[in-house]
């Protein structure tokens, strides 16, 4: 299997990672971080433009997933793969917006 559809993959569950907080706060009609506000992943982008971006990013993981190589949910490692993509980028994204939204304090605090 060569490792180019692997990365392909993983980055696809990046992107797919990254296209849930966007496109479902867009469809509440909330505000939400985003790359195009002022400060860029700090600042409150609207509900739209949140929408927008999480439509793109769920295109781009198509993209990635299912066009490039010969992607299957049944195969470990194809599956792996796209969840590893989905884990590398949802860790950092939650301690971001987590420090940003009171998500890090644990229940005792």
């Amino acid at each position: 299997m060569p490792w180019l559809h692997l990365l392909s993959w993983c980055l696809g569950g990046a992107a797919l990672a990254n296209a849930v907080p966007h496109f479902v706060s867009g469809i509440m009609g909330k505000p939400f971080q985003s790359p195009f506000a002022k400060p860029p992943g700090e600042g409150l982008s609207s509900s739209t433009v949140n929408l927008l971006w999480g439509f793109f990013n769920l295109c781009v993981g198509y993209a990635l997933i299912c066009r490039v190589g010969n992607f299957t949910l049944k195969s470990t490692m194809d599956a792996a793969a796209l969840g590893l993509g989905m884990l590398a980028l949802g860790l950092p994204m939650a301690r971001h917006f987590g420090r940003l939204h009171g998500g890090n304090l644990s229940e005792r605090a």
